[in-house]
């Protein structure tokens, strides 16, 4: 059988070798995916023709396969399944298809167009029906039949019905204008479609169990009508009558009826005599609707038939099989066998062998009319040919010496073989070939996948015993591929493989002996039981005991059901095992005819309870169970059949003479139906293969409920923790607010406790303060550092947003103080820079009032003394000066300090600010005083020219005079801006002692600049002296004032809130230094 994957091609071949003549099944068409995965046809329907038909898939893939071309075509994808097709008759390119979304389509196959689409239905259409004009089509649902019209594409009319009553099809007559519709209760109702008026309904039966139509079939001629349901009983109307005529029981096979089809003949005009039955296990059974006689049947239990259509001539069969694939018949092949002539009963002489047997066969025919214990032997012998002893002889002769004639008399007179030497008589009388390499070749093939399951179904105790016959079946399954399929052969082959357990060798040439010989004819109707050779048995028994035959016909017992079941198990099941051996004796030792009549003989000797049984499940038991027998009886009653019955219903005629095995390989066996075989071999491997996939689509199945489980056990979880996590939350949130209540009234006793701090801070610093005021003279270091901590504290706790503010206050300051050091480094610079111009212009002068000195030396001597008076006077007075400035000065700092404070403590809000502002006070302090300090020097030096001009004038005494006070005079001037005016007071209080007038001090101080250039070396030198000695003091003074400013600019803001007190001792302890 081909087998055609069309795959995902549009068009090909149907199949791509011409089929064999005499096969049933022209091909099998099947459709997979890419990924191997079958892709299911679920209906098909024949053209008008019959040459072609439609199938679709339930991807939505709708193909044409043309029979007669040897072609298919994919004419649509519609993209969902089917469930409906039929083919439009008025123009043959155009289909209807009915689809899951309950619409229907038409479509030209040609163009591959949407020409119409129908709406309506509620439901999924389960038929379409097309009148024969074509020009109406009816769709049917379980709720609603909708009548188109084809050519506009309109709905004309719609059938609904009662929500308790269901559609079962509604459907055209064959040429005719009726319309029948079936319903759920067994209802039928015949409509005229042009009026839609009710013209009949057939009665439903009244008597009998209720069938529940669910298959409808009608002949072409629409005068009779097919119905079935859920029972094994057909229903059988004439519609031209409207009266139930037949009622048909089919095999109790059949349960429920799912599809029933006519079979059109070519010379029966429409009145169809067969009918195709489709029950519920798949297989479709053809049966004559007159005789009532099973024709042939489709398809079997392992390859089931899901749907078929048949084609308009008869010719072809579309079978839909469970597996998803088409299987297309040959009607012709199916039917040979029905339409083969009766045998010829006409026997021809002829020479050489054939005349031998038949001379053969007549003599046997003769002897069988004489009486068993008559004299007949030397009768026999004189008719027989000259030759025939010789052969007998030769065909007596068995292996080791054995004499078949000899074993045979020694088997009647017996009654049985010695059990010692059974084995061995029947090894001899079998002639067994014992072909070891041949049988190993089959053994080595391992066993045969029909009888890997075999224990399920024939379960043994000893595991041995099951090996073996696992062993057994297998090879004779490898030998002929019809021993897989027979059903029956474990039974026909245990007896033996117990018998020969310990040689499965002896055992597998036994039964393929027992099979080859013994078993003639019986697989020719193949996988029916041997219907010839129950006729022969049926045929001997009306001969030899017609009351019993009538009985068992009478009773409806059939040939399969009183001698079928002791041939296929070989009267294993209603004999023991001493009697089983007894009667294979005898099997063995004559023709193979001896079964059929040993078959007849039980029959025959069980007669009396046999005509008690009137019930078909009492037949059946008893030929399935053990019974009261005398089997030596039976064997003489065998003996006596067989040697009696006429020739012409003798089975001998029928079977051929012993033939034993060959040796070194087993003959060919092909005693049987090829196709069908081969076609259930393949289809078993199909389903083998399909269990295989179905396992491991359950397995991935399983693994995909074992990951859904998972996952939703993962997701129940994590709904659980999602949930547990909710919950946690709440309670931290809880627990949060409970924090958050404690930290507030923490908070708020926190800021008690500030309060409480910052009143015993206050109180510390009140403390603190009487302490210093109290220790301040002892303290004040201590004290200062306290403060500056105290303040630092303070601030912190208050201010902590100004913490920034004044770090970068501080920074401020220390570039103020370093650019004040800077500036007060230039100072000194500036000062130093003019001290030693001044010098110079001393030096320069000194060096002139030297030269001067040595003309003037004699009028100097005498004024030499007052002159000394004059300078420690002019010394003093200096000296004087100075402090008196430099306490006028501290007075004025300590003022502007004051002053500061008290802004500093009306504007503490405002203090980087005011601090920035007396910085720039200071620094223009600074420049003030190094103004003055310039001004001074000009002032100086102005007077000093003014001086010049007037001294140039006096005598050379009074120059001598002003040269020696000069220059202490004009060291003091760069040293501080407030020597010129400070000695001129002091000049002035000391007025009295000297007794000079302010012209004299004029006149005495031209004369001293002149006398500056004075050469007298000894006057130099004390003059320096005293000069140098105020400007050390002045310096030291400046020093100590700069230290104390630096020291009050340190301690600018921890003072910001002391009082006078502490200024005034501030004043007090600046004087003392300055004392």
């Amino acid at each position: 059988m081909e087998v055609t994957d069309i795959g995902n091609k549009e068009e090909g071949n149907v199949w791509h070798r011409k089929p064999t003549a005499g096969k049933s099944v022209l091909v099998t068409v099947a459709r997979t995916t890419q990924r191997g995965k079958t892709v299911r046809f679920l209906h098909v329907t024949f053209d008008i023709k019959g040459d072609s038909f439609l199938a679709g898939d339930h991807h939505g893939n709708i193909y044409v396969f043309d029979i007669s071309r040897n072609r298919f075509r994919l004419v649509q994808k519609t993209g969902q399944a089917c469930t409906a097709l039929a083919f439009s008759l008025r123009r043959t390119t155009e289909l209807l298809v009915a689809l899951a979304d309950y619409t229907i389509k038409c479509f030209d196959k040609d163009t591959k167009q949407l020409v119409s689409w129908m709406r309506g239905h509620e439901g999924a259409v389960s038929s379409i029906s097309v009148h024969s004009s074509g020009r109406y089509a009816i769709t049917t649902s379980s709720d609603t039949a909708q009548l188109w019209d084809l050519d506009t594409f309109q709905r004309k009319r719609k059938l609904n019905i009662r929500q308790s009553f269901c559609i079962q099809k509604v459907f055209f007559l064959p040429d005719s204008n009726t319309i029948l519709s079936c319903f759920s209760d067994d209802s039928i109702f015949a409509w005229e479609s042009d009026t839609l008026l009710c013209k009949y309904q057939l009665p439903v039966p009244d008597c009998g169990p209720q069938i529940s139509y669910k298959a409808f079939a009608v002949t072409r001629d629409g005068k009779r009508l097919v119905a079935g349901g859920r029972s094994n009983l057909l229903h059988l109307w004439c519609l031209d009558s409207k009266q139930l005529v037949r009622v048909i029981q089919m095999p109790t096979q059949v349960r429920t009826v799912r599809q029933l089809e006519f079979l059109p003949d070519s010379f029966d005009r429409g009145a169809s005599q067969t009918i195709g039955v489709l029950s519920q296990d798949g297989v479709m059974r053809f049966i004559n609707i007159q005789t009532c006689k099973l024709l042939f049947h489709m398809g079997s239990h392992d390859n089931a038939i899901t749907t078929v259509a048949v084609s308009p001539n008869g010719r072809h069969v579309a079978a839909i099989m469970d597996n998803g694939s088409i299987n297309i018949y040959n009607v012709q092949s199916l039917t040979q066998e029905l339409n083969k002539p009766p045998p010829s009963r006409v026997a021809v002489v002829s020479d050489g062998d054939a005349h031998q047997e038949l001379s053969k066969v007549t003599v046997r025919s003769e002897v069988v009319q004489r009486p068993v214990m008559s004299s007949g032997r030397t009768r026999v012998k004189i008719l027989r040919p000259p030759a025939v002893p010789t052969t007998d002889d030769k065909e007596n002769e068995l292996p080791a010496g054995l004499n078949k004639r000899r074993l045979v008399a020694l088997l009647k007179a017996f009654g049985e073989y010695p059990a010692k030497y059974r084995m061995f008589v029947w090894r001899s009388l079998l002639c067994l070939p014992e072909n070891h390499a041949a049988y190993s070749s089959l053994t080595d093939k391992g066993l045969h996948s029909a009888y890997l399951t075999l224990h399920d179904k024939y379960p043994i105790k000893s595991h041995k015993l099951q090996r073996g016959l696992q062993r057994v079946l297998s090879a004779l399954a490898h030998w002929a591929a019809i021993f897989g399929e027979v059903e029956y052969l474990p039974l026909v082959a245990f007896p033996f493989v117990k018998l020969f357990q310990n040689n499965p060798m002896l055992c597998f040439e036994v039964v393929a002996t027992l099979i080859v010989n013994w078993c003639q004819h019986w697989f020719e109707y193949f996988p029916n039981p041997p219907l010839n050779i129950l006729n022969m048995a049926e045929n001997v028994l009306a001969h030899h005991d017609k009351e019993l035959l009538q009985h068992l016909v009478d009773c409806g017992i059939t040939s399969q059901l009183y001698v079928w079941p002791l041939m296929e198990t070989l009267f294993s099941e209603v004999l023991t095992r001493e009697e089983w051996l007894r009667l294979f004796d005898n099997v063995f030792s004559n023709h193979p005819s001896f079964l059929i009549m040993a078959c007849v003989a039980y029959i025959t000797c069980c007669r009396e309870p046999l005509l008690l049984c009137s019930q078909k499940q009492d037949f059946s038991y008893f030929f399935h169970h053990r019974n009261n027998l005398d089997v030596g009886a039976m064997i003489r009653e065998a003996y006596r059949l067989l040697s009696s019955t006429p020739a012409d219903i003798h089975p001998r005629t029928l079977l051929s003479d012993f033939a034993p095995l060959t040796k070194g390989q087993y003959p060919v066996f092909n005693h049987y139906p090829e196709f069908i075989v081969e076609y259930q071999s393949q289809e078993r491997e199909k389903i083998r293969l399909q269990e295989m996939e179905y396992l491991g689509e359950r397995q991935e199945v399983s693994a995909l409920r074992a990951d859904f489980v998972r996952r939703q056990a993962e997701e129940e979880a994590y709904y659980t923790q999602q949930e547990l996590l909710q919950k946690a939350e709440e309670q931290r949130r809880n627990n949060l607010a409970q924090e958050e209540e404690k930290l507030t009234q923490q908070k708020a006793k926190l800021a008690a406790m500030k309060r409480e701090l910052k009143v015993k801070e206050l109180q510390l610093l009140d403390t603190s303060r009487r302490r210093f005021l109290k220790h301040q003279q002892d303290l004040r270091a201590s004290q200062i550092q306290r403060l500056d901590q105290e303040i630092r504290r303070k601030m912190d706790l208050r201010e902590q947003e100004s913490a920034a503010a004044v770090q970068d206050l501080e920074i401020r300051q220390m570039e103020l103080e370093a650019q004040r050091k800077r500036l007060e480094q230039h100072l000194l610079k500036e000062q130093g820079r003019m001290g030693r111009e001044v010098e110079e212009e001393v030096e320069i002068r000194m060096r002139k009032a030297d030269r001067e000195e040595e003309s003037l030396a004699e009028l100097l001597h005498c004024p030499e003394t007052n002159m000394q008076i004059l300078e420690e006077s002019l010394a003093e007075a200096c000296q004087l000066g100075l402090e008196s400035d430099w306490q006028r000065d501290i007075a004025d700092r300590l003022q502007q300090v004051n002053a500061e404070k008290e802004r500093k403590r009306e504007r503490l809000a405002e203090l980087h600010r005011q601090t920035l502002a007396e910085e720039e006070r200071l620094a223009d302090t600074m420049r003030d005083v190094a103004g003055r300090k310039w001004d001074e020097v000009m002032s100086a030096r102005a007077q000093l020219q003014e001086q010049r001009q007037a001294w140039s004038s006096a005598d050379a005494d009074d120059q001598r005079h002003t040269r020696t006070r000069s220059p202490g005079f004009i060291r003091g001037l760069p040293l501080r801006p407030s020597t010129t005016a400070a000695f001129h007071i002091e000049i002035n209080g000391a007025g009295q002692a000297l007794k000079l007038n302010s012209a004299t001090t004029a006149r005495q101080a031209g004369t001293d600049m002149v006398c500056l250039n004075s050469n007298s070396p000894s006057e130099s030198t004390s003059t320096n002296f005293s000069l140098d000695r105020g400007r050390a003091q002045l310096d030291s003074s400046e020093r100590e004032l700069l230290k104390e400013i630096r020291d009050l600019r340190q301690k600018l803001a921890a003072r910001v809130r002391e009082g006078s007190s502490a200024a005034s001792q501030s004043v007090h302890t600046l004087s003392s230094v300055s004392q």
